[in-house]
């Protein structure tokens, strides 16, 4: 506990400093919001808001707190996750595309766990993904599941690592930035809601990491 509070702290003071820096450059007038200074606030911000979702789902799983279900739309719910997500890829300088989703695919799931695990995935997916690469993000129906899969383009991993990448504290590239808790916590999140979490290497290209889910429970008449 000791370890991840001091890994949090650090973290959190890290994005902190670096976004007071560039508001502070920024209100004196000397550079400009749109410039390279404006992306730093941005991916600053980016950041703690992450780390601030990560660590809210990270006491909830902790403490063994009730799962919520409901019928959740994968529309609307990757359609919250569009903006944030498309800011911070355009903030890497990377491309991210969403696949179009089915108006009627659904599941019964924790809204917050759910939303967490995406939104984890795919800050990995752009933190690692290489300059002007490409994230993509989809979701259908498959054998009677709910598929999510975030494909990234990070290079691949080295051979027998991909399970690893699950491990608390595990970080992965020359980027150090962040506690090494957000794939943790994301195959804990699908897991809380009977789902599993799984990742497929593609060698010298990427990763495509897969949420996969049971379909809703069909209602009682």
């Amino acid at each position: 506990m000791n370890e991840r509070l001091g890994s949090l702290a650090h973290e959190l003071r890290n994005l902190l400093n670096s976004a007071m820096l560039a508001f502070q450059a920024i209100k004196s007038g000397k550079v400009a919001l749109a410039g390279a200074t404006g992306s730093v606030l941005d991916r600053s911000l980016i950041g703690l808001r992450d780390l601030i979702d990560r660590s809210l789902a990270e006491v909830r799983l902790t403490d063994g707190l009730h799962v919520q279900r409901e019928p959740i739309s994968i529309r609307e719910l990757i359609d919250d996750l569009q903006i944030s997500s498309a800011m911070e890829a355009k903030a890497r300088g990377i491309e991210f595309t969403i696949s179009p989703v089915d108006d009627d695919l659904a599941v019964d799931a924790d809204r917050q766990m759910l939303s967490s695990a995406i939104a984890n995935l795919l800050q990995n997916a752009f933190k690692f993904t290489r300059p002007s690469g490409h994230v993509t993000l989809s979701a259908q129906a498959t054998a009677g599941r709910v598929i999510i899969e975030i494909e990234d383009e990070c290079g691949g991993l080295p051979a027998g690592k991909t399970e690893q990448l699950f491990q608390p504290f595990e970080q992965r590239g020359v980027d150090r930035t962040g506690v090494g808790l957000g794939l943790s916590i994301s195959r804990r999140s699908v897991e809380a809601n009977g789902g599993e979490l799984r990742v497929r290497n593609l060698e010298g290209t990427g990763c495509v990491f897969t949420i996969d889910l049971p379909p809703p429970a069909p209602a009682l008449h």
